[in-house]
């Protein structure tokens, strides 16, 4: 049995706060029950990309950084914002560059995902980039990176063990596991 029309009914909806980044929204709804209930919905102001490089002996980078809201440190791959209504893959260009240094030949999108979709509408693409060659990094203001070369087993180690939790990168890597049959 399919179930695809909205059984949601929005009664009001109030911008409760708003940065440059990202929005959330308090709203009254009538739930699929037909109960009153309310609603926090957290909308970017993004799409997130995301890139897998893959270097021509089969190595990936990781990008390690200290994440804010987690309070704690991350191994992800090299990710980052593209404003609505750009171009996602020239977005994961500059994000892997910013981020690596990195620039590639050869673009592959292998995915889409939706981050948390139980209080989010944050939209990711997923992306290999191969065929690459080494220039300067460029990283924001904001961000303190280390970058660490690792296998693409390795890093699914990591993604299996927990070493790796973002899941943009938990999602990229295990779809480049499955396509390269890692």
């Amino acid at each position: 049995m399919e179930f695809t029309n909205n059984p949601w009914k929005t009664i009001t909806s109030t911008v409760a706060y708003e940065n440059n980044w990202l929005k959330i929204r308090h709203e009254e709804v009538i739930t699929p029950s037909n109960t009153d209930g309310i609603y926090g919905v957290v909308s970017f102001k993004n799409k997130a990309v995301a890139v897998v490089p893959i270097d021509e002996e089969g190595y990936t980078y990781l990008v390690g950084q200290y994440r804010y809201p987690l309070n704690e440190y991350s191994w992800e791959i090299p990710e980052g914002g593209a404003p609505i209504g750009t171009d996602l893959l020239e977005s994961a260009r500059r994000e892997l560059k910013e981020e690596t240094g990195l620039e590639a030949a050869k673009w592959t999108m292998i995915g889409r995902i939706h981050t948390s979709n139980s209080a989010t509408d944050e939209e990711g693409f997923l992306y290999i980039a191969e065929e690459l060659s080494q220039g300067s990094d460029e990283p924001e203001e904001t961000e303190q990176l280390q970058i660490r070369r690792v296998s693409l087993a390795r890093a699914v180690d990591m993604v299996m063990n927990s070493e790796i939790t973002d899941a943009l990168t938990v999602c990229a890597i295990l779809k480049v596991a499955r396509l390269k049959q890692i």
